[in-house]
């Protein structure tokens, strides 16, 4: 008897059914984004940094101290793993199946964000590129900037409807809209 499983998103239940044409404020939840964990052995973090900042098709997220979260929406979990793992100084885990990354947009995302946040995300204290691991919305995790007025958000599996309900409260002034990333 072969088992086969059907991968079921845990905001399935948030969204199917409520998608709507974006708005210019928009969440946009990935379907199934590659997460890594990568964290540098002793001595090996300039190398390591470099090394993932060199990964094409890889966004490189800051956690902490010789930490980071490699991140691809064109790089499947295996392949990028290996490609990690093949750093000198470095331990890598997939995280893939137990985050959740959502990006929102908009020009007004400042405001938005700022609801659910005790972090200035000025745009000269938080440029494009700029990363960092936060409590957003009372869960613990990773906001990235990834455009003039895009941001991405990585969270535990666990804490993505709560954090998904907060956000689109935070954003209903600026009628905000949510729906699955077409990727």
């Amino acid at each position: 008897m072969t088992l086969s499983f059907a991968h079921r998103h845990v905001l399935e239940d948030h969204i199917v059914g409520f998608e709507t044409k974006p708005n210019p404020h928009h969440l946009a939840v990935a379907r199934r984004p590659t997460i890594l964990s990568v964290l540098s052995h002793a001595g090996f973090e300039a190398g390591v940094k470099a090394a993932l900042q060199a990964l094409e098709g890889v966004s490189v997220r800051i956690c902490g101290p010789a930490e980071w979260l490699a991140v691809s929406h064109s790089v499947g979990p295996e392949a990028l793993l290996r490609l990690v793992r093949a750093i000198e100084g470095v331990s890598a885990f997939d995280h893939s199946d137990g985050r959740v990354l959502m990006q929102i947009t908009g020009p007004n995302v400042r405001k938005i964000l700022s609801k659910c946040l005790a972090v200035d995300i000025d745009r000269d204290r938080f440029p494009i590129g700029a990363s960092a691991s936060m409590q957003i919305a009372h869960v613990a995790g990773n906001l990235a900037r990834t455009g003039e007025d895009a941001f991405e958000i990585i969270v535990p599996r666990s804490y993505a409807g709560t954090l998904f309900e907060e956000v689109k409260e935070m954003g209903r002034e600026f009628a905000l809209t949510a729906a699955f990333s077409p990727e």
